[in-house]
């Protein structure tokens, strides 16, 4: 697979042809753009939707669109970028069909369209922009659930086949699902509300889609990206089979309003999510490299996440009314969380993708392609705007919302001007 005339990609792991290699810079990197312009959209609604947050209203118009903007724009693109760029090396086998990649990309950029479709109930917008992600996430679903097919079974592997499987399986549920409540409005379906339901559908995206590609690719991609000693070796995929055990039973509860099976399914999944936070507590603790942003996002991750989970078992134990906290909830796990985790990997991801695809000869250091220093300042931006944003909601403070946002627009402005030095880095 090349990238452009005269480049070769460098085989990361040895072997030749045994060995996938990863998409196109080029391709690449227009993922990367359009997720970036989705991100930086996201940021400016937050910033407008600031009162409503405050006033904990998610579901009024701008809290909508910020959010389908970030699951819809940003998630996509960046997970497909990242997942194409990583796994067939992962699993050691290429992808097979370069170009429905290429057609997916304009595909995919009709989250564009859906998430003001949804904001704002414009039918003739959404519904134009479902059929085009549609599209796009089939595309998508093909070509990944190729790689697991194709991967060697006499070979070892790094990342694991059923982990990408079950990835695959929640996002598309999560897709059809939030079709299905958009459909029906606030009409009770199968005898469940349509708060439980939009409950259901936030649930399978971030813990069942983002949160379980994080751990089965993290585990590998944490310690290579901070020259940390790998982590052992296993013969099962525990850790994410552990996770969406847990997250089945955790719809199954927010479902049937049974907020007990709701708590064993959350602490399944904290259980699962546990090891993989031990095992990059021991990634920071012996990484031979400065803190870089990938690292430094996924630790203001896993904290966020740590706070979501009090924000929960409050809910559950019924110790607080669910209007009071469930803003700042969706804030800490899709944004802080879910977003941030992601977010933090595309600059250092895209420095990787031009110094693989670098032509042949001598190739610079891969340190002098990724403006460390603007991607940190990034990571912290992000960490105050997130944390100020889920504790104005819970303080019913517009102004400390509205402060958190505007950080947060810095830190969307941050990460494009990143990727921006780092593509101007390449070789022309």
């Amino acid at each position: 697979m090349r990238g452009r005339p005269g480049t070769r990609a460098l085989p990361l792991l040895g072997g030749g042809r045994a060995v996938g290699g990863p998409i196109p810079l080029g391709l690449f990197a227009s993922y990367v753009a359009v997720a970036l312009v989705g991100w930086l959209a996201a940021a400016v609604a937050l910033v407008l939707a600031a009162p409503a947050i405050a006033n904990r209203h998610p579901l009024d118009e701008t809290p909508v669109l910020a959010v389908h903007l970030v699951a819809l724009v940003l998630l996509p693109l960046a997970v497909t970028a990242a997942s194409f760029h990583l796994l067939p090396v992962m699993l050691r086998n290429d992808i097979r069909h370069p170009r429905l990649l290429r057609a997916a990309l304009p595909l995919l950029a009709g989250g564009l369209l859906v998430a003001p479709g949804i904001a704002f109930d414009q039918a003739t917008v959404l519904w134009p922009g479902v059929a085009l992600v549609t599209g796009g996430l089939a595309i998508v679903l093909f070509e990944l659930l190729g790689l697991v097919l194709r991967a060697p079974r006499d070979r070892t592997l790094i990342a694991s086949r059923a982990g990408v499987a079950l990835v695959c399986l929640h996002v598309t549920a999560a897709f059809v699902l939030g079709g299905v409540v958009f459909e029906h409005g606030d009409a009770t379906v199968a005898g469940v509300t349509h708060d439980r339901w939009l409950l259901v559908h936030l649930h399978l995206a971030v813990l069942g889609w983002i949160t379980l590609l994080i751990v089965t690719v993290g585990r590998t991609l944490g310690p290579m990206l901070a020259l940390a000693p790998a982590a052992p070796a296993r013969r099962l995929p525990v850790t994410e089979v552990t996770v969406s055990l847990g997250l089945w039973v955790l719809l199954l509860g927010i479902a049937a309003s049974w907020n007990w099976v709701a708590a064993v399914g959350a602490l399944v999944i904290l259980i699962g999510i546990a090891d993989f936070a031990r095992q990059m507590i021991r990634v920071v603790r012996t990484r031979r490299l400065p803190l870089e942003a990938p690292l430094a996002h996924l630790v203001c991750g896993v904290a966020f996440l740590a706070q979501a989970a009090v924000l929960a078992a409050l809910l559950l134990a019924s110790w607080v009314e669910p209007q009071r906290v469930l803003t700042a909830y969706v804030v800490l796990l899709l944004a802080g969380w879910g977003a941030g985790v992601t977010l933090g990997h595309l600059g250092k991801l895209l420095s990787l993708s031009i110094w693989v695809w670098w032509p042949p000869g001598p190739r610079p250091k891969q340190e002098a392609l990724y403006p460390r220093g603007v991607w940190l300042a990034e990571a912290l931006a992000f960490a105050v705007g997130i944390e100020a944003i889920a504790c104005g909601s819970l303080a019913g403070s517009t102004w400390l919302v509205r402060g958190g946002a505007v950080a947060v627009t810095a830190a969307a402005l941050l990460a494009v001007s990143g990727a921006a030095r780092t593509w101007h880095a390449r070789p022309r």
